[in-house]
């Protein structure tokens, strides 16, 4: 039985095949195009899944999609309906946004794939993503939370799965019992405030997060006050006379209202400096000013404040679920599980004692979501995978690496060695430098983990300079992830617990508190906060990126490596070794580990 899940169309294109219900393969498409957040048909992507199943299209039993078109397409115009007569001018609009796609999906879907109409298979959205996190996880029965921007209606869902494994008796199910629906959502909110704070909407709020810690929550009560009602099950209604979501369709997070400045001040330059007294104590950014330091705290404080809001309502949440179900693990699935820092809360201060979080919790995990509940619910076969880790991507041979090196000019010595390789970067390592780490397959979801890394010395803190600055080209608040030995995360984080499995430590998608004796060893991984997002290594799941950590943790007593995505700013994270090699050659990397093969500058 083979089965391809897809989802495009709006952001984060993918797709993923199983076969007898095993993953074989799962890729973004945007690995492949090189343009960020990719939405169009993923057929390269789709391609590649399977060519890695060694199978053709022909030999698929079921390909499905991880929404309901027409039931997306009812939302818009129910939209449009509400808010006629007001915005006429939006039904000739709405014939060029990406809305009227909805209509077409499925002919689209047919003429792409050239396959019989039978074999198509449409799944709700929050079911795609309650499925891409349960069906990937260790659990015969868990809670399940999905909170994202908007599916068809639902912006969040909750409810229980139950699993039967083989060899057991039983029926696989995923009951969302509790949602809450558009236009109140608690990712659009989180949205809107990342488009007043100058980032990229449905791509720049991993930056909102990362900017938080340099500011203070005092706009906490103003947001509770103004825009957003919560009641104590985490149900809650937003005030459209702040965040105006229906009166642009599609929505545009960028047309906030008027009495949303009243009450912010005007909306963040895009792309502007950010610099503060944190950020540069010592006044040399090269555009200081006291008037924009000044401002960009402000904007910081913004920052801060959602990011409390978006934590108190998701910990709100998951204890209610908690109380309907009593159950001991949770699931957690849609792009708000990728908020790390409210991870790391509800991992700490709710009841559950497990939470799973599928790597690629946003729309592209939906690819897998949808056939993984084909596979499970529709067609009742039982469980036997789980995600144990993220390697899914394509890999590139010696000859594809060693061509493409040639092509670029550079010099290179071969090593296949595990062991010779881990020195030879751990001398690198203790010399200051910063490398680049390509090897196998590349990870599925939106972090580098070991695969497609930068690495450098996490314990002198101008490092995070470097690699912000000289190599990413980036802003000076982003953080960078401590990877650590997963047998020694207690020692240097507080609260970490039963680290064999914690699924969001090896994913990288929460945060933890640095012990405070071990500051000083990780100054450039701990952010302004004092946390770090932690990822925990295993050795059966990567030899080398673990032998690396393992000796430089025997050379310095300190076993973390500072890892950052391998790419620059703006780009996708490198796919192939000739997008390895070009990002080397263009940023100050001074060393690249490539599928066996050491390039030097």
């Amino acid at each position: 039985m083979i089965i391809v899940g897809i989802s495009c169309y709006y952001h984060d294109s993918s797709a993923a095949i199983l076969k007898d219900g095993m993953l074989i393969a799962a890729a973004e498409e945007e690995r492949f195009s090189r343009n960020k957040h990719e939405s169009r048909f993923p057929a390269e992507a789709i391609a590649y899944c399977l060519e890695e199943a060694g199978v053709s299209i022909h030999d698929v039993d079921y390909v499905t999609f991880f929404e309901k078109p027409l039931k997306k397409f009812d939302r818009f115009y129910q939209n449009l309906l509400h808010i006629s007569p007001d915005c006429k001018e939006n039904y000739l609009y709405s014939w060029d946004s990406p809305y009227k796609e909805k209509l077409w999906v499925k002919e689209d879907l047919l003429k792409n794939l050239k396959i019989p109409e039978e074999k198509l298979l449409f799944i709700e959205h929050h079911i795609s993503h309650a499925a891409s996190a349960f069906f990937c996880s260790p659990y015969k029965e868990a809670a399940i939370l999905t909170v994202d921007g908007v599916g068809e209606w639902a912006t969040a869902t909750a409810g229980k799965g139950t699993a039967y494994w083989e060899g057991d008796q039983g029926k696989n199910e995923i009951d969302l019992f509790y949602e809450i629906t558009y236009p109140h959502s608690l990712g659009l909110l989180y949205t809107a405030f990342t488009a007043y704070l100058g980032f990229r909407e449905n791509s720049g709020e991993y930056k909102v997060m990362g900017m938080a810690p340099y500011g203070e929550p005092r706009f906490v009560e103003d947001i509770y006050k103004n825009i957003i009602t919560v009641d104590e099950e985490g149900g809650f209604r937003l005030n459209m006379d702040y965040i105006p979501i229906y009166k642009t369709v599609p929505w545009d997070a960028k047309k906030i209202s008027d009495k949303f400045i009243g009450l912010f001040g005007p909306a963040r330059i895009p792309e502007s400096d950010f610099f503060t007294d944190q950020t540069h104590p010592k006044q040399d950014h090269p555009n200081w000013s006291a008037a924009g330091a000044k401002l960009n705290k402000h904007y910081a404080d913004i920052a801060a404040s959602i990011q409390v809001v978006t934590e108190e309502v998701m910990l709100k949440m998951a204890n209610f679920l908690y109380q309907k179900t009593g159950l001991k693990n949770l699931c957690l699935a849609g792009g708000c599980a990728l908020n790390s820092v409210a991870n790391g809360r509800i991992l700490r201060e709710t009841p559950f004692e497990k939470v799973y979080i599928q790597p690629a919790a946003s729309d592209s995990g939906s690819s897998l979501g949808a056939a993984l509940y084909a596979y499970h619910v529709l067609l009742g076969k039982p469980r036997k995978f789980v995600m144990e880790h993220t390697y899914w991507g394509k890999s590139y041979n010696q000859n594809e690496t060693l061509l493409a090196i040639k092509k670029f000019g550079f010099s290179y010595d071969e090593i296949h060695d595990t062991d010779k390789l881990a020195v030879l970067a751990t001398e690198d390592l203790l010399q200051g430098k910063v490398l680049g780490l390509s090897q196998g397959r590349f990870e599925w979801g939106p972090r580098a983990l070991g695969n497609r890394s930068i690495i450098a010395d996490p314990r002198n803190e101008a490092m995070k300079s470097v690699v912000n600055e000289k190599i990413k080209f980036r802003e000076p608040f982003r953080p960078f992830a401590p990877a650590i030995l997963e047998e020694r995360a207690g020692e240097f984080f507080d609260d970490i617990e039963d680290v064999e499995d914690n699924y969001p430590l090896r994913f990288m998608l929460t945060v933890y508190k640095t012990r405070q004796e071990k500051k000083a060893d990780l100054q450039a991984v701990s952010h302004e906060d004092g946390t770090g997002r932690v990822q925990t290594v295993r050795k059966e799941l990567n030899p080398l990126y673990h032998r690396i950590i393992e000796l430089f943790g025997e050379a310095t007593g300190v076993p973390v490596i500072l890892n950052t995505s391998f790419n620059l700013r703006g780009e996708p994270m490198v796919t192939t070794p000739e997008n390895a090699l070009n990002t080397f050659s263009k940023s100050g990397l001074e060393t690249l580990y490539l599928n066996g093969f050491v390039i030097r500058k």
